[in-house]
């Protein structure tokens, strides 16, 4: 079916107007009408094949809130016009161990990506949530709580998930001290993740003027890494540190700041990172880890504690039509702290 969507023709174009073409819809699919879709850092990176691989034209968008328009006769857990999101995937293999343990973002034959994956039924590459529907499988569609601010839920279905996932797997609890490196889009959902389980957060930052907008955040204290006096009355102190940093950085101020068996987990530096200091790590039985985003499982679950929550980002709404202005921003840092695209704008 024809659908209306903006994508990138090459590293170097703007995002413009595309129709591509989404399939019927399947006896286990949803067909769903798009509201709001999140603009990510990574829809930028792809869109300029900053991590090369990328297939052209790529319709960015892995952030979507919508309302089923129908469903397929196998369909079991959504009907018409039902609030639904997608994330970062829409398929797996469903055979290997990673997709057996709720785990399909490790799937082992590779999970099929909301964009730029082969397109198992179409061919081409995957489209994702700039346009205007969007037909995915059941197995990869969550249920959206209407009580929560719908647009400012969007980014929840990766900037959430990403910090949930490492916050729930190193089991941060009540009474944790929480370090979180980095107010962006992510640090700024770890901060607010971390509170509402119970931790005592410290936001870890190089800039003192971010230090109010993270205490509003849930923040108890603010550490700026830059002040060598703060960091050493802070070490060894740190039962979980997230780094949400995007790009590469040193380490290994921040390896001294946890606990003895403590774990810094890495959720945005994608690309090389300057050496460790073995003994850093050593002398305290210490661990760096990483995290990806988290399985389907994982992902309604953390919509629900959401919604128990009355958690959301912290958005800023843009029409389509704005698109490669906010690229711009975001590149700039000049977001409070994630863009989310009202839909509405793409339709006639």
């Amino acid at each position: 079916m024809k659908t209306a969507a903006y994508a990138a023709q090459s590293a170097e174009s703007e995002l413009s107007p595309l129709s591509i073409e989404r399939r019927q819809v399947g006896e286990s699919d949803v067909h769903i009408d798009i509201e709001y879709c999140g603009v990510c850092h990574s829809d930028i990176h792809t869109a300029h094949n900053d991590w090369g691989g990328t297939v052209y034209p790529v319709v960015p968008g892995h952030e979507i809130i919508g309302r089923v328009k129908s469903a397929g006769n196998k369909v079991s857990r959504f009907k018409e016009g039902d609030l639904v999101g997608v994330g970062c995937m829409v398929d797996s293999c469903q055979s290997c161990s990673a997709c057996h343990d709720d785990l399909e973002q490790y799937c082992e034959n590779g999970a099929t990506m909301t964009y730029g994956s082969e397109d198992p039924i179409l061919g081409g590459p995957t489209h994702g949530g700039y346009s205007d529907q969007i037909v995915v499988d059941e197995k990869f569609v969550l249920s959206v709580s209407e009580k929560l601010d719908t647009k400012a839920v969007a980014p929840l279905l990766c900037a959430g998930i990403t910090t949930y996932s490492p916050l729930r797997q190193w089991n941060v609890s009540k009474g944790d001290k929480v370090g979180v490196v980095g107010l962006g889009g992510l640090g700024h959902m770890g901060v607010k993740l971390a509170k509402a389980m119970g931790a005592e957060v410290v936001m870890i930052t190089t800039s003192p003027e971010k230090g109010a907008d993270a205490k509003r955040l849930g923040a108890s204290e603010v550490l700026v890494s830059k002040d060598k006096d703060a960091m050493k009355q802070h070490t060894g102190s740190f039962d979980f540190i997230l780094n949400t940093v995007p790009v590469s950085h040193d380490l290994n101020p921040y390896v001294s700041l946890l606990k003895r068996d403590a774990t810094m987990v890495l959720v945005g530096a994608l690309n090389p990172l300057p050496d460790v200091h073995g003994a850093g790590l050593i002398l305290g039985r210490k661990r760096i880890a990483g995290s990806l985003i988290g399985g389907i499982a994982e992902t309604q679950e953390m919509l629900d504690f959401c919604a128990e929550h009355d958690i959301v980002s912290d958005v800023e709404m843009i029409n389509m039509q704005d698109i490669n202005s906010a690229y711009k921003r975001v590149m700039d840092s000049d977001v409070k702290y994630r863009f989310v695209i009202d839909m509405k704008s793409l339709k006639p």
